[in-house]
């Protein structure tokens, strides 16, 4: 196509125009360059021979995404199904397209490993689970600036789990107690407390409270100055759209305290009762040591007296025999005295036992 002879422009385009200086300098200005001005032009002086010269314009395109072609902005899909986002770009030179997470956390590929960055128009994950769920961008480059980005955002529906780290709580009366629930729904999930069948509500004594972070709850009921009504069983609740599924606290009077506190373990308290529980032992035992010693000085000593009493018994019956006056009969004397020595020694006895 002959776009201009001399100064006349030939071709109807008015983005074109000629000019020249003292007929030695001709120059061809382009306005408002399109892609369809892409090409090789040449400049041709019709002398004999002809002499030309020949230059090529290379016109450059930013890069865009199609919309149509790529993935809708909003992707829901259930837990353990397979997903795939596409993303394409145009431009010139073509675009080169890769993908990140908003948030800077790593993709988990479809073979299990864990990368910043997937080179390519498509993004395939296998088995979604809740941890893939978040904004994912689909970014074009080719040299040319600016670059151009998509978001899409990545929904992983599954029912609520429910996770309860104390089944069974102690506290005493007239102390503070902290029951928690961890859920984990999304849809985003309602949550709630109840007791007897009846929903929880806020009172000066009674509070709830909810932590959210994307779709993890942290459900915590706190009771002060706990009272007799207030032992039994709590259930925390929580449902979505998909399903429902609870969870149930057992808080129990403890007048020995042994209060199940945020943090504290229940391997701490198990180790302060066993020790509690040796200690006692340790008690019992040594008041049995005791008793048996205290039986068997008793014993020893009984097996004295009774040594003590039958030997001078035996000195005194000899002595009375041998000085007994002529002619009387000493049986009466005789009688007596062990009589009276006999009753000696069982006092005596009967008084050191009851000691």
């Amino acid at each position: 196509m002959i776009v201009s002879i001399h100064n006349h422009v030939i071709t109807r385009q008015s983005r074109f125009s000629v000019t020249h200086d003292s007929h030695k300098t001709w120059t061809l200005h382009v306005t408002g360059v399109l892609e369809e001005d892409r090409g090789h032009y040449m400049c041709q002086v019709n002398t004999a021979p002809m002499i030309s010269q020949t230059g090529y314009l290379q016109v450059v395109v930013p890069p865009n995404i199609v919309d149509k072609a790529s993935s809708k902005s909003n992707i829901v899909v259930r837990e353990k199904e397979n997903v795939t986002l596409k993303c394409r770009g145009d431009g010139f030179p073509a675009p080169q397209i890769k993908w990140r997470r908003e948030d800077s956390k790593p993709i988990e590929t479809s073979d299990g490993r864990k990368v910043h960055q997937v080179d390519g128009p498509t993004l395939r994950v296998r088995q979604v689970s809740r941890t893939h769920m978040g904004a994912y961008l689909c970014i074009a480059t080719n040299g040319v600036p600016p670059s151009v980005s998509k978001r899409i955002t990545l929904d992983v529906e599954f029912a609520p789990q429910m996770h309860v780290p104390n089944q069974l709580v102690g506290a005493p009366l007239g102390t503070e107690v902290h029951l928690e629930c961890f859920v984990e729904a999304h849809p985003r999930a309602i949550t709630y407390w109840e007791y007897r069948d009846a929903m929880v509500m806020n009172t000066s004594r009674v509070t709830t409270h909810t932590l959210e972070d994307n779709y993890k709850i942290h459900m915590v009921l706190n009771i002060r100055n706990l009272q007799e009504g207030d032992f039994g069983m709590y259930k925390c609740i929580s449902k979505n759209s998909i399903a429902e599924t609870d969870g149930s606290i057992t808080l129990n009077k403890d007048d020995h305290t042994y209060q199940t506190r945020p943090g504290r373990k229940n391997s701490q308290r198990k180790h302060d009762m066993e020790s509690s529980r040796r200690l006692e032992e340790e008690k019992e035992e040594e008041e049995r040591r005791r008793e048996e010693d205290r039986r068997r000085n008793q014993e020893r000593e009984r097996k004295r007296l009774e040594h003590d009493y039958k030997r001078g018994h035996r000195n005194e019956q000899a002595t009375r025999v041998t000085h007994a006056p002529a002619g009387v009969s000493g049986g009466g004397s005789l009688l007596a005295t062990p009589l009276a020595a006999s009753c000696l020694l069982a006092y005596m006895i009967a008084l050191f036992l009851y000691h």
